[in-house]
């Protein structure tokens, strides 16, 4: 495992060669070197009354004496590449080897789900499922540490010599950056079939909720139902979130320098923030038709049962279906965007058989109020329902803390880098937006030497950027559990 890589230093001194010996040939190479002469080989330079022997004699004693600075050199060069090895190596070493068998630690504790079906208490059920969440979360840790880790500690210090010439190859410098590439090959499988699936659902979405809206607009021509205008505004505002989610989904995704440059940590939090501005615009529309219930089941109201055309009860049993088939397609992909999505084909599904049942069984039995009751019931239940995901979002987008499982996720990341640090001093994790930020203080030796305390806390930082819920990481270095937290504290 350590040194996968096998790396060899390519190191040429220079030797002066060839026959041109003039004083001239050696000023351009000098400044070929932007390297002007110093004062052992000024008192070498030729003058005027030497003969040309004596020239000659000067200017094979520079050469010598270049020859043997630049020899000097190579070998200190070798010796800084050398103990940089050695460091890469010892680090990766300590980090890796025990995580060797990391895919069979945990499967001894894992409940099938046969197992899981036989236990007969929902409580112990529930407490092994949630075990086996565990060890998901744990295991992809292992492999995402045993996977990124040694392509970033290889990255570190590729001019070891600082000479300006990069004598190693840089994982990080080939991909740009990005942390994914050197996720195991099943983890980037599983992210593109989410991504894949996720853009696929909200294409499928888009198509049917512009055929259900036709259908529904065309339908409420023939039907006074308040149910039906109320599964028509829900339509439309479903058409209207797609739109906003398939927006800011685009407009993350550009990379733009100008774009780049104006938001230098991306552009994530413009997905809650579409997810919000559309909680609103919902709440705000369904009290609007709960306000046109509640008028028509006053004493004043309204008394005729609105019936509901055929096409009508064909659109919504279908649009109930096809959401509900979205719905449960897209519940396992855990994006703001896509939950939202699948909240959103839940709310269609309970919409569009409370829309068919209440008319109906109204027009059945000549009950005039089921209809105005069904649409009242339902714009109560999308103003509580979308009115707790704006304030979801609204937490998120200030700074809420995380979930006890991505908390115990992110300290047991933390936990696979014990053997290269002395312990953990602080770990704060909280969410900016759809993402989350995580800083760790990490304690380490204080006779521990700056390139190991740099690459030990830069690797774990690049670890929790590749977990797919962490945006940003801050890791910093302590040598003792006292003092200062690192934070000016808030007044």
């Amino acid at each position: 495992m350590v040194g996968r890589r096998p790396r060899a230093a390519s190191l040429t001194p220079y030797v002066s060669g060839g026959d041109d010996k003039s004083w001239a040939h050696l000023q351009r190479r000098r400044q070929a070197n932007n390297n002007p002469p110093d004062d052992e080989e000024s008192a070498l330079l030729p003058s005027d009354n030497h003969s040309s022997h004596h020239h000659a004699h000067n200017y094979n004693a520079i050469a010598r004496t270049r020859t043997t600075r630049h020899m000097g050199n190579a070998f200190k060069d070798t010796e800084a590449l050398a103990v940089a090895e050695r460091r890469r190596n010892e680090l990766k070493r300590k980090l890796l080897d025990g995580l060797e068998n990391f895919n069979s630690r945990w499967e001894d504790y894992r409940r099938s789900d046969k197992e899981l079906k036989a236990i007969s208490s929902k409580k112990v059920r529930a407490f092994y499922e949630a075990q086996n969440e565990t060890i998901d979360a744990w295991e992809e840790v292992d492999a995402l540490v045993y996977a990124v880790a040694d392509d970033v500690i290889d990255s570190m210090n590729p001019d070891a010599d600082r000479d300006g010439i990069p004598e190693r190859h840089a994982p990080l410098t080939d991909s740009r950056g990005v942390v994914d590439a050197f996720l195991p090959a099943e983890h980037i499988k599983k992210r593109a079939r989410d991504e894949r699936r996720a853009r696929l659902a909200i294409n499928v979405n888009v198509i049917a909720n512009i055929i259900m809206l036709i259908i529904k607009l065309i339908s409420l021509k023939f039907s006074p139902s308040l149910s039906l205008m109320a599964s028509t505004a829900d339509s439309a505002l479903d058409l209207f979130c797609t739109l906003i989610i398939y927006g800011t989904n685009r407009v993350v995704a550009w990379r733009l320098r100008a774009l780049q440059l104006k938001y230098p940590v991306g552009r994530r939090r413009l997905e809650p923030i579409g997810i919000l501005v559309f909680s609103v615009v919902m709440v705000v529309s369904f009290m609007q038709i709960l306000q046109e219930s509640v008028e028509k089941l006053l004493p004043e109201g309204d008394r005729e049962v609105a019936a509901l055309p055929p096409v009508a009860i064909a659109a919504m049993a279908a649009n109930g279906i096809v959401k509900g088939i979205i719905g449960l397609w897209c519940r396992s992909i855990k994006t703001t965007q896509v939950q939202a999505l699948v909240q959103d084909c839940k709310t269609d599904v309970y919409f569009n058989v409370v829309s068919l049942l209440f008319p109906l069984v109204g027009v059945t039995y000549k009950t005039w109020w089921l209809d105005p009751l069904g649409a009242a019931l339902l714009a109560i239940y999308v103003i509580v329902d979308w009115a707790e995901t704006c304030i979801e979002n609204v937490s998120r987008l200030t700074g809420s803390n995380v979930k006890d499982t991505l908390q115990k996720k992110l300290m047991y990341l933390a936990f696979r880098f014990s053997p290269v640090v002395e312990g953990f001093k602080s770990l704060t994790a909280y969410h900016a937006g759809d993402g989350v930020w995580v800083e760790l203080d990490v304690l380490l030796d204080e006779g521990t030497s700056l390139p190991v305390a740099h690459d030990t806390a830069e690797t774990l930082q690049y670890c929790y950027e590749g977990l797919q819920e962490v945006d940003r990481a801050f890791v910093t270095v302590d040598y003792t559990t006292m003092g200062p937290t690192g934070h000016s504290a808030t007044s």
